[in-house]
């Protein structure tokens, strides 16, 4: 098909018929650029996996797929500019406008890429020694997010010939009716705020409240609320601002795990108590599981009902709260062996019945005016 059929075939002259080939061909080397330009990353990439820093890498992949947008950006923009110079030649200075806010967006795009990168390479890459703590890494992701987000909107406007300055006087003005019309929204931002400074517990950790029925895993922590799986695997969601007046205990960062358990033996075991303390004392001080650098007794307690009771109370080497049971198992176990090689038994609760020796009750002497027990009249 030679041209003169070609322009017959599509009905155009030899003007349009330029621009048309012309788009064509800018289409095209757009797609040529695009398909070159990751084939050359994803090689580059591969390369950057055998060093031994992360952060060529992060680069790598924070700027692929903002590239390839880029580079559709760039093609489409000149090809719009081509047909539209032909077809209404006021549009040239709308398609300059939408290609630099275009620039923009993905550059920001580019910017919040590195950051969410960042972000995974500092506490997920087998290359960092020290990983940073996930809490922290996420405060500080979303303060860089949120300012990038800020300025990029900014920047659109000054681009849009709109004034900055006006934005800004509006906003410190606006600013108070807003906080006394978002000050819930506010107080739960500086809750928020003072959970990832002064940390008092961070994303995997087991909280609770002594205060409040607020006990589980912390999931996430975000800047409005956060969100909680309690041990019923329910998501309970809590307000930030309900932490900066409520007590809350961390049982995930403790050192140890407390055995305190009361046993019970028979009062006529009375004589073989001493010897039965000594040696579940010195099980306990033996006991592999058992940290005895901390506080550990055995001792006789108190008087029972019907028991001779005395307690155990040690420290467990784990915070596990399996293994935890399994050591507190095991010691109970063995204090029991311990009773019974000693012919004590373990008490339960009895009661135990007096008979007068000659099954005969003694009765009172009858009190004069005393109404007759036995007398159905009531007392006059």
């Amino acid at each position: 098909m030679n041209w003169e059929t070609m322009q017959i075939y599509l009905g155009l002259g030899d003007t349009q018929m330029h621009w048309v080939v012309r788009v064509f061909l800018v289409v095209l080397s757009t797609l040529l650029a695009n398909f070159v330009a990751n084939h050359i990353l994803t090689r580059i990439d591969k390369q950057l996996e055998r060093t031994k820093t992360p952060w060529d890498n992060v680069l790598i992949h924070a700027a692929q797929r903002p590239i390839g947008v880029f580079i559709w950006l760039v093609g489409l923009s000149v090809a719009a500019e081509i047909s539209g110079s032909e077809m209404d030649p006021g549009l040239s200075s709308l398609i300059k406008s939408i290609r630099e806010i275009g620039v923009i967006v993905i550059l920001s795009w580019f910017i919040l890429r590195c950051i969410s990168e960042c972000e995974k390479t500092l506490t997920n890459s087998q290359k960092i020694k020290t990983p940073v703590d996930y809490t922290t890494a996420s405060a500080i992701s979303k303060l860089l997010r949120a300012s990038v987000v800020i300025t990029s909107a900014l920047v659109i406007l000054q681009t849009l010939g709109y004034s900055i300055s006006g934005v800004l006087a509006f906003g410190g003005i606006g600013g108070i009716a807003v906080g006394f019309a978002a000050k819930d929204l506010l107080a739960n931002f500086f809750g928020g705020l003072m959970v990832y400074l002064d940390r008092p517990f961070a994303i995997g950790d087991w909280i609770r409240s002594p205060d409040q029925n607020i006990e589980g895993t912390v999931e996430h922590i975000g800047w409005r609320q956060t969100r909680i799986r309690t041990f019923e695997k329910r998501p309970l969601y809590v307000p930030n601002a309900t932490f900066s007046t409520i007590s809350v205990e961390n049982p995930s960062r403790m050192t140890h795990r407390r055995i305190n358990e009361t046993i019970g033996v028979r009062y006529s075991d009375f004589g073989l108590l001493p010897t039965i303390l000594a040696d579940i004392k010195n099980m306990v001080a033996n006991h592999e599981d058992l940290d005895t650098d901390q506080t550990y007794m055995v001792n006789f307690n108190q008087f029972g009902p019907s028991s001779l009771d005395f307690f155990i109370y040690a420290y467990t080497k784990t915070v596990d709260w399996r293994t935890y049971h399994n050591v507190k198992q095991d010691v109970l176990f063995q204090a029991m062996q311990i009773i019974e090689a000693h012919g004590a038994e373990v008490a339960f609760p009895t009661h135990t019945l007096h008979m007068a020796k000659d099954n005969k009750m003694a009765l009172l002497p009858e009190q004069p005016g005393s109404p007759d027990p036995l007398s159905t009249e009531p007392a006059q």
